[in-house]
């Protein structure tokens, strides 16, 4: 097929690092960028649908799954049926469907990064860039950003829901401590979320980079094209081909950046042609480069949700964010600091309280398989949630500790009976691993699957500039290069990852 137009960069998928890469890249005039998007755009503010505009999170957008989400479906343990698995399929990615919980990890995850061989990747390095792309309403100080694009809120006490305030209370008489600022470095216990949104708006990155920079003469963006593969000469990256209403089209460039995410940039990977080579010649698929570690050490963060009844007279304020307040906490017995998290909040219409425990950096990772050489058929996602002991015994503790938050008096005339888990599953620790193997859910953040590390590292995909090892001219920027996951929603971290290796490639 004959390219359409030649570019500089072509950047696959329009979502958190793809939108910011594309904004910044075109930021050089004679550098010509296209950037395609396998879902819908909505290149103004009036023209976002509400439930991508308004709406508190994933769980939320159900009902738009077929036209802003990708409908994935992942096995998660042996226990349970398959699960939705959120990424968003509209300019902006998942970014424009997600929590809007704006966290940026501990300072181990990205020292960790360096130590395993990415030494451009340590806390000290990454830090200007997580001040750069926001700007933080409540804390202007050093440890954050006052310029960027994103701004970033916390819910003052005043305005919490009695819910959120409760749980607050209750934290704070278990002994936990009050912590305003969930970003600040060594910092940890109960406090106002940080939040990517002002008066009730989710400011995605097709808001906040991509929307103003439309009017760039050498920025083309095109959105309804799912890309089908990477064209190659040789080993050298050329070009992409799209589908676009049931026809191909190609288009060449001097560079490739495949930023589909999580799970879709290793299946692209995958379907032109690099990845573990026993999988591609089962689909007969020519084998460019077997890189063994495409797919490959996928990472999540897993959880089991927790419900009780509201009482009949507790009004629910669907107007404010679900989750106001978050506690960050330590696992007995761990050396990883704040790997747990609780989300909790009412949830409307059925009028339910739930607590959502979550194991904030598992050691349990799963993989991803090509099951079609059809790039519309999902690939096979099997994440194995909860296969390290260690990641049942922190669910199991979590657990414990929030039936005991529960239980504290601030929790009078807001929550009634607890209808999961019961009293039998709470018996022993068997049932109460019964109970979470049965129970296990997503916390809507698959990463890892195209794994950042040097030519050593047998499951490393990319270099910790993204270029694809055993070709050129191709690079992955998404959250698929986190060699492993970090210890908050990852999402701020990805938009850290964009504005970091838009540097790096302009090096």
């Amino acid at each position: 097929m004959q390219p359409q137009s030649h570019f500089n960069y072509i950047i696959i998928g329009a979502g958190s690092a793809g939108a910011i890469l594309a904004a910044r890249l075109s930021k050089d005039p004679s550098c010509q960028v296209l950037l395609l998007e396998a879902g819908p755009d909505y290149p103004h503010m009036a023209l976002i649908p509400e439930e991508i505009k308004f709406r508190r999170g994933s769980k939320d957008n159900l009902e738009a799954k077929q036209t802003h989400d990708w409908g994935y479906q992942a096995a998660v343990t042996t226990e349970t049926a398959d699960i939705h698995l959120p990424r968003g399929k509209v300019t902006g990615g998942s970014s424009a469907i997600n929590g809007m919980v704006f966290l940026r990890g501990e300072s181990d995850d990205y020292n960790s990064w360096a130590d395993a061989g990415n030494d451009r990747w340590s806390f000290d390095e990454v830090l200007p860039y997580f001040r750069k792309i926001e700007t933080d309403i409540n804390f202007p100080n050093e440890h954050h950003g006052i310029e960027g694009p994103t701004p970033v809120y916390r819910y003052p006490a005043t305005e919490w829901t009695p819910d959120q305030s409760a749980f607050y209370e209750a934290c704070r008489a278990a002994g936990i401590p009050d912590c305003p600022d969930l970003n600040q470095t060594g910092s940890t216990g109960v406090g106002a979320y940080p939040l990517n949104m002002v008066d009730g708006i989710r400011y995605s990155t097709a808001i906040t980079y991509l929307n103003p920079v439309r009017h760039r003469a050498n920025l083309t963006i095109l959105a309804e094209r799912m890309a089908y593969q990477i064209l190659f000469s040789g080993k050298r990256a050329v070009g992409v081909e799209v589908k676009h209403a049931g026809e191909k089209e190609a288009f060449s460039c001097d560079e490739v950046i495949v930023s589909a995410g999580g799970i879709g940039s290793p299946q692209l990977l995958m379907l032109s042609g690099i990845g573990p080579a026993e999988g591609l010649q089962q689909l007969e698929i020519p084998v460019l480069v077997d890189l063994p570690g495409v797919g490959q050490n996928l990472r999540d963060h897993m959880t089991v949700e927790m419900h009780w009844h509201l009482e009949p007279d507790f009004v629910i304020d669907p107007s404010k964010h679900g989750h106001q307040v978050g506690l960050r906490y330590t696992a007995s017995n761990s050396n990883l600091v704040n790997d747990m998290i609780v989300y909790q909040g009412t949830r409307f219409p059925n009028r339910i309280y739930l607590m959502r425990p979550t194991v904030n950096l598992a050691l349990s990772s799963g993989e991803l398989q090509l099951a079609s050489t059809d790039p519309k058929v999902q690939p096979i996602l099997n994440m194995r949630y909860y296969d390290h002991p260690f990641d049942r015994m922190r669910q199991r503790e979590a657990i414990r500790m929030c039936i005991e938050l529960a239980h504290h008096h601030s929790f009078e005339g807001i929550i009634a009976n607890r209808i999961k888990p019961t009293d039998v599953d709470l018996a022993s620790d068997e049932s109460v691993d019964a109970y979470i193997m049965r129970e296990a859910t997503t916390g809507h953040h698959a990463s890892s699957t195209c794994k950042m590390g040097p030519n050593s590292d047998p499951l490393s995909v990319v270099d910790q500039f993204g270029r694809v090892h055993g070709v050129e001219g191709l690079r992955v920027v998404d959250a698929s290069i986190m060699p492993d996951s970090v210890r908050a929603n990852i999402n701020a971290c990805v938009l850290m990852i964009g504005e970091r290796m838009a540097d790096l490639i302009r090096e």
